[in-house]
Order: structure tokens, then C-alpha cells, then sequence
């Protein structure tokens, strides 16, 4: 029986920063990569295709750090205030 993959759904999600993330808040998986028992996806800023960097797939879990789907600004900011 074939191992479950974490993360099956990964590449082509959509994800907003809590905080800005150089320069961005909007991004996008284009890429993921296994190492051992660690899963890292390749974010695009999505405004900025220039704006890349790799982040342990883990951390798009913590609701501290990421919101899954592209969050308008305005509703971030109103929650930051509450």
C-alpha cells in the first residue's frame, strides 16, 4: 500500500501572509520539493513574480503566519484591529 502524501494539494494553492512578506502579502505554490521528512513549497508573490523563496510547507498550517486563499487587505486589517 502506497504511503499517504502530505500536502497533496499543494502546488497551485493560494496563500496570504499575516505580515509582509517582502513587500507582499499574496502568493502562490508553484513549486514543492521533498527532503526527508521535511516538505518545502516554492511561494510566488503574486503581484511579483520575482518575489521567490522556499518555506517549510509546515508552517502554511500555523493561522499565525498564513491564511489559505488570497485574503483582501481591507479584511486583515480589520481583524488586526480587533
Amino acid at each position: 500500500m502506497a504511503k499517504k502524501q502530505k500536502f497533496p494539494y499543494l502546488i497551485g494553492s493560494k496563500w496570504t501572509s499575516q505580515q509582509s512578506t517582502w513587500g507582499w502579502q499574496h502568493f502562490q505554490v508553484v513549486n514543492r520539493k521533498n527532503q526527508g521528512k521535511w516538505i518545502f513549497a516554492e511561494m510566488v508573490a503574486s503581484c511579483d513574480p520575482q518575489v521567490k523563496f522556499w518555506l517549510n510547507a509546515s508552517q502554511l498550517q500555523d493561522r499565525n503566519l498564513w491564511r489559505a486563499g488570497w485574503i483582501p487587505l481591507a479584511i486583515i486589517k480589520a481583524e488586526a484591529e480587533n
